[in-house]
């Protein structure tokens, strides 16, 4: 039995900076993850995609991200389950919670906190009748590493913003981007819109406006794809190509989660945000983008701030009537685990005789 202050469903980003807030609280975190290595989606699909909204940082790879966060948290030794899918969660007596895995590792703690972000999920396909013939062998439906498609023929599939950043950042990879969207708008940030119609004019990106990708062909591998327009003057156009990446979005499930008895509303846990993002079984809480509330933004900077404020309640939790003076870290530093002391240098401006 693995025994700590606080559980945390989900170790993305959002689960990665509550160890921090609530290390400052001298509070223990652990951390169940079904996927192999900490990071959640910045890890599995993005790596290597620039994030831009970080405060402080211009721009900022999600995997290097991942990494500072974990630097950050280092000090305060979390542990981790990894490769493990929380299963169940029983109350017990004492008002604590047991979380068990599907693989039987169990948890306790007066305090489950999730951050299991879109939860688990899967990419929506399109309807090609062939097209898991060449899953892995041209067809993929996340970006991993874009250095595999480097001086490669590729083509894009979708109208959001993932299609539209990948064409943009491909362009300087690839030998040869196109961008199929099967409407003439584009449900992608301003900024992207204009920067992939820039990049069409340059002859940078071949743009396939108000068209689908219906047919692939290849032997063992995908060699070619055919695009239907929906002007019938215009027929199909037939391109030879690398790789396919439709990129029509993950379809989220909370998996067994779901079934704990929580307020879900449209595959999203119900909180408190007035107060503490607690849901309606009292000691656990939802944080980051699993969570919903009226005003919520899907943010990776909003999963922050809700971790910020829910440790606080943990705590109170965790002591109850004990009372916390919260003190800026510019002002008492941050103290690890491990013995590490981080505070500002303290100099003498003047002397008093």
């Amino acid at each position: 039995m693995i025994k700590t202050d606080i559980l945390i469903i989900g170790a993305g980003p959002t689960g990665l900076f509550t160890v921090f807030e609530a290390g400052l609280l001298k509070l223990k975190c652990h951390l169940i993850d079904a996927l192999p290595q900490p990071g959640g989606q910045c890890s599995e699909i993005y790596p290597k995609k620039p994030i831009y909204d970080i405060p402080a940082f211009t721009e900022i790879l999600a995997g290097d991200l991942v990494d500072n966060l974990m630097d950050q948290i280092k000090p305060f030794e979390p542990g981790f389950t990894l490769g493990e899918r929380a299963e169940t969660l029983d109350k017990q007596e004492d008002g604590s919670y047991i979380v068990t895995t599907n693989k039987g590792t169990q948890h306790q703690a007066p305090v489950v906190v999730i951050a299991g972000g879109l939860g688990s999920f899967e990419p929506r396909k399109p309807p090609i009748e062939n097209i898991v013939d060449f899953e892995d062998k041209g067809v993929a439906y996340i970006i991993k590493d874009p250095e595999v498609y480097r001086n490669k023929k590729v083509v894009i599939a979708g109208g959001g913003d993932s299609a539209l950043d990948w064409a943009i950042f491909l362009a300087e990879v690839a030998s040869e981007v196109s961008l199929v969207h099967r409407r003439n708008e584009f449900r992608g940030a301003l900024d992207s819109v204009e920067k992939a119609s820039e990049l069409a004019k340059l002859g940078k990106i071949k743009l396939f406006t108000e068209a689908e990708v219906r047919k692939l062909y290849g032997d063992e591998n995908l060699e070619a794809v055919v695009i239907k327009h929906n002007d019938p003057e215009k027929g199909e156009t037939y391109l030879e190509v690398d790789n396919f990446i439709p990129l029509f979005g993950l379809s989220p499930k909370l998996g067994p989660i779901g079934e704990w008895g929580l307020e879900i509303e449209k595959n999203a846990i119900m909180v408190n945000n007035s107060k503490d993002y607690q849901t309606n079984l009292p000691g656990v809480f939802a944080i980051g983008d699993v969570n919903t509330y009226e005003g919520k933004l899907k943010l990776i900077l909003s999963g922050f701030h809700e971790a910020a404020v829910m440790c606080q309640y943990a705590y109170q939790i965790i002591n109850p009537g004990k009372r916390y003076v919260m003190k800026y870290t510019t002002v008492g530093g941050v103290e690890g685990f491990d013995g590490t002391k981080k505070e500002a240098k303290k100099e003498v401006v003047q002397s008093i005789a």
